[in-house]
């Protein structure tokens, strides 16, 4: 799910708790996501981002240091991302997304309750944007790849159905909401959705999105 709506985060068992790792600038910054989420039950908080399911990372800039750490939690470590970040320039937005970054959070907004739902989303292997940057991407890859809409659909691949979920996902509905308007039951979401960022070897939703925006597909 591609999200852009808070949503209340309940209290799962301790057998589904998920393992996080945070990565920060400097320890003050560290410590004041710890404490965050060390009041929750869902999370389990450890050192290794290698051993995280979910890698919380905290920038003040997004350079091309902070870039490469995205890049090496991702590829390397193979954890989901939260990026909790002061503020995203438009030409960095695509790379953020295409690095992998599954979920973002303002620094402003970064409340406990705020965190906690972008980790388990993340955890789930699906997309939180705050909602203005979702309309910036939208915007931004649309101006950008306008003409693309023109290409045969055999070049990214996609059917009629993935076409019709994707775009969905874009405009920030989730899975039962998707189900509903395209008269699919859930399980079908969720199979085209997979079966697509599988086949393109797209790492989540977001990516899937930002993917099918660049070309001109939706």
């Amino acid at each position: 799910m591609l999200s852009s709506h808070p949503a209340a985060t309940a209290s799962v068992p301790t057998a589904r708790r998920v393992r996080v790792a945070v990565t920060a600038p400097d320890p003050i910054s560290r410590e004041g996501v710890l404490s965050q989420l060390r009041r929750h039950p869902e999370v389990d908080l450890g050192e290794d981002a290698g051993s995280a399911a979910v890698a919380v990372l905290v920038e003040d800039v997004l350079d091309e240091a902070a870039l490469a750490r995205l890049r090496r939690l991702v590829r390397s470590e193979g954890a989901r991302v939260v990026l909790v970040v002061d503020t995203i320039r438009e030409n960095e937005l695509l790379d953020v997304i295409e690095c992998g970054a599954g979920a973002i959070v303002w620094r402003r907004e970064a409340t406990a309750h705020r965190l906690v739902q972008a980790v388990l989303t993340a955890a789930e292997g699906g997309g939180d944007l705050p909602a203005d940057l979702l309309g910036r991407l939208i915007s931004q890859v649309g101006r950008l790849h306008r003409g693309g809409a023109d290409q045969p659909g055999s070049f990214l691949g996609l059917t009629s159905r993935e076409v019709d979920v994707v775009r969905l996902v874009a405009e920030g509905f989730d899975t039962s909401e998707i189900a509903t308007k395209l008269s699919y039951s859930e399980r079908t979401v969720k199979n085209v959705m997979h079966g697509l960022t599988t086949r393109l070897h797209l790492r989540n939703r977001s990516h899937a999105v930002a993917y099918a925006l660049r070309e001109g597909y939706i």
